[in-house]
């Protein structure tokens, strides 16, 4: 009856824990499918690493559902593992950033359909200090706000919303004296807001990085808001945003595939909108195309680069 295997990883407290009274519809797209399902939920942080970890080889695909958060959890595991499962995703968290990048429903069942009739996507991934991220790894006052605006809001005001709820913030922001090297381009500087990210959508909000963001190019976007010195500065940077503009003399905007930052004093990081520590030296480097994300299945079939 049955002719693949399925690992179906899930966190039953993301978001508001809706996928409970889901779990049975997801379960049934992927029996019908033909798929031996073993379901394994977890119980705290990192539950998803482990597991994918230790199991991810045995199967035909690997599911995670849950939010960015989860499915960072379980890059990092088959990634750990060295196997070149599958991966599809089932958004149940309260933003769901990379999969909005993806155009995964946000519907449940929908995204079920998608990981059983799509195609495998190459996707690069962050590699930052020991540990991996999916989309996006962040510090200063933008990293704090996009996660904790009311998602009413953001769907009220969208992108200006954002920047409205940071240049409040702003104004008491702890600016990080930092030096950030990348090849040959290197700098110092006092910021307020770093990013480094390979997505359309950061903490609900489309379009913050621009046109041209893409998954597999081996380059992650750089973004680094420098400490404004005075209300018409200020003005410039609100501005900027507003209007998608990142060239301008308050800000760096790069891409790269290798950048450091270092700091005299730890600076607390967020990857993929979780902890990720503070560091007084962080290294990121982008591993292209680490890991194969099951999307719609009208996008081409990219072939993993060996």
């Amino acid at each position: 009856m049955f002719e693949k295997k399925m690992l179906f990883v899930y966190n039953p407290k993301a978001g508001k824990a809706m996928i409970r009274s889901k779990l049975a519809d997801i379960l049934d797209v992927f029996t019908v499918a033909g798929y031996e399902i073993t379901i394994v939920p977890t119980q705290k942080h990192g539950d998803a690493t482990d597991i994918v970890a230790a199991k991810a080889g045995e199967y035909d695909i690997v599911v995670c559902s849950g939010g960015d958060g989860t499915l960072c959890e379980s890059v990092n595991g088959m990634i750990t593992n060295g196997a070149r499962t599958p991966i599809g995703y089932i958004p149940a968290g309260s933003t769901n950033d990379f999969a909005g990048t993806l155009s995964i429903p946000n519907d449940m069942v929908k995204a079920a359909e998608m990981v059983v009739n799509g195609n495998k996507f190459s996707c690069d991934v962050g590699e930052f200090n020991d540990s991996k991220f999916i989309y996006v790894a962040a510090f200063g006052v933008f990293s704090e706000v996009s996660y904790s605006t009311d998602q009413q809001i953001k769907n009220a005001l969208g992108h200006s919303a954002y920047i409205l709820s940071g240049g409040r913030s702003i104004i008491n922001a702890q600016a990080q004296n930092m030096k950030v090297t990348s090849g040959d381009l290197s700098f110092e500087g006092e910021f307020i807001y770093g990013m480094v990210s390979n997505s359309n959508q950061v903490g609900g909000f489309q379009g913050i990085m621009g046109e041209g963001v893409d998954l597999h190019d081996g380059e992650f976007e750089v973004t680094l808001i420098k400490d404004p010195k005075s209300p018409q500065e200020l003005n410039r940077i609100l501005v900027s945003l507003l209007e998608r503009n990142l060239d301008n003399e308050m800000m760096y905007s790069f891409k790269t595939s290798d950048v450091v930052f270092e700091c005299e004093e730890e600076v607390h990081w967020a990857l993929d909108g979780e902890d990720g520590g503070a560091h007084k030296k962080v290294h990121i480097k982008t591993i292209h195309n680490a890991v194969d994300i099951i999307v719609d299945s009208e996008r081409k079939l990219l072939e993993v680069e060996e």
